[in-house]
């Protein structure tokens, strides 16, 4: 699939390097020519002369000028995620064909500017050859016998740019501005409308269709799960993707995830490298068949549930197995919680909320629970530490044993303190009617079914780079 992003950059590119080049030609530097022959036609006997411009060793000896461009850098990070660009520089021959990294996409460049300006020493911009040399850079991206091409449908997100490349083959784009959509994916979107429908397309070569399939899935997963834990944790997918191996027709295929997305997460220009470099780090470092990964998957089965009520129960459980391996009877969950996601001052405070979160999941279960607000934003702020904890750890900041590092956060009496506390909270539970506001800024409404709803859904990602508790 073409990219309209790097279409435009290159067309930034090309307009700022006839303006220079144009410059130099005025300013006297004058372009090279070299004498070629050819036969005359059949029967003339003739041999005709002509002179060629060489236009590639003019571009060449300007090219450090060139390379400082301001387009030059943005077309050139572009390129660099191309999927195509191995492709391009076979078809291109030469030195470029064995060009890899940056040398890969300097070459790209150079080849690129020689088929734009080729023989010309005049140097404007003729919009029929920037036509072509795009056309042939996008042949490059023709799709293989082998490859393997999905595309699904991304909710909860707002991208600033047209398209983010995420990694090679992986990119987040606008359906407005993809081509050759799937017949089940164009009528969901309106090219007309700012904020058309997010598309993620993930491209891979692979021998076996159906392990490419699988392996597409799994990375959809991993980029589901970094952008809940980079943000608010209410992104979601579409329950179906579409694929296609090779240039074959378009097929459904079942993603198996779910939920409604809450909210938005606001993707600025500012933050795609980071979200860029994430995303990377949440494939790699993914836990899998330990205590980590099965508190990952809670918390992204509370990501998809309907009810932020229901949820709750999700994101409990995924906090215990983490933080209280001795089980819910020790009443030690909301002190280590505490110690972790609060400064040494404000640690009794978090240790009182969540013990009422605790005290809520049992008035929830019971059917007692008053479902406002000020429990909401309870719930919400209980998912948010889950995140945070999830987040440092694989980012590497906290050490997975996360009860070990608590306690040694905690003094003695704090420990004791805290259990005390728990149990006379959680034998207590109606003080969760009388409770103040937790967090500021939360306007509520009454909703269709006369519950109070959050309506200022417009949140920004956390930070991921700091630990979340004052070691």
């Amino acid at each position: 699939m073409r990219s309209t992003q790097l279409e435009t950059a290159l067309g930034e590119l090309f307009e700022a390097v006839s303006a220079y080049l144009c410059s130099e030609v005025a300013a006297g530097a004058e372009v090279s020519f070299e004498l070629g022959a050819q036969a005359g036609r059949r029967g003339a006997g003739a041999t005709l002369y002509t002179y060629r411009a060489l236009t590639g060793r003019f571009i060449e000896e300007r090219e450090a000028a060139i390379r400082r461009m301001p387009s030059y850098d943005s077309a050139s990070r572009l390129l660099e995620r191309y999927d195509g660009l191995d492709r391009y520089l076979a078809t291109a021959g030469g030195e470029a064909a064995g060009s890899r990294g940056r040398a890969a996409v300097r070459a790209a460049i150079g080849v690129l500017l020689n088929d734009v300006f080729d023989e010309q020493s005049d140097f404007e911009l003729r919009p029929e050859r920037v036509a072509a040399a795009l056309q042939r850079l996008a042949q490059a991206t023709l799709a293989s016998a082998g490859e393997v091409t999905l595309v699904a449908t991304l909710h909860g997100v707002a991208l600033s740019s047209p398209e983010l490349q995420l990694a090679k083959g992986l990119r987040i784009v606008h359906g407005a501005e993809l081509h050759e959509l799937p017949a089940g994916v164009a009528a969901s979107v309106d090219p007309g409308t700012p904020d058309a429908q997010l598309m993620i397309v993930y491209t891979t070569e692979h021998d076996d269709p159906a392990e490419g399939l699988a392996l597409g899935r799994d990375v959809l997963g991993d980029l589901l799960s970094a952008l809940r834990m980079f943000g608010d944790g209410r992104v979601a997918l579409g329950p179906l993707a579409w694929a296609r191996v090779g240039t074959g027709a378009w097929g459904p295929l079942s993603l198996g995830s779910g939920g409604r997305p809450h909210g938005m997460l606001v993707v600025t220009p500012e933050q795609e490298d980071e979200l860029r470099a994430f995303c990377n780090l949440v494939s790699r470092r993914a836990p899998h068949d330990n205590d980590l990964a099965w508190a990952l998957r809670r918390f992204e089965l509370a990501c998809e549930r309907d009810s932020p009520w229901e949820a709750l129960t999700d994101v409990l459980v995924a906090l215990r197995a983490l933080l209280e391996p001795e089980g819910p009877a020790s009443g030690r969950l909301a002190g280590r919680v505490a110690a972790l996601c609060a400064t040494a001052e404000q640690r009794v405070d978090l240790t009182e909320r969540m013990t009422r979160a605790l005290a809520l999941e049992r008035s929830l279960i019971a059917g007692t629970a008053v479902k406002n607000a000020v429990n909401r934003a309870l719930v919400d702020e209980v998912a948010n530490h889950l995140r945070s904890l999830l987040r440092d750890v694989i980012c590497g900041h906290l050490d997975p044993d996360l009860a070990v590092i608590a306690d040694e956060l905690l003094e003695p009496d704090e420990l004791l303190h805290a259990d005390e506390g728990a149990e006379a909270e959680l034998t207590d539970p109606d003080g969760l009617h009388d409770a103040e506001p937790i967090l500021d800024g939360i306007v509520a409404e009454p909703g269709d079914d006369g519950e109070l709803e959050e309506i200022d859904d417009r949140q920004q990602p956390l930070p991921i780079d700091g630990v979340v508790s004052s070691l």
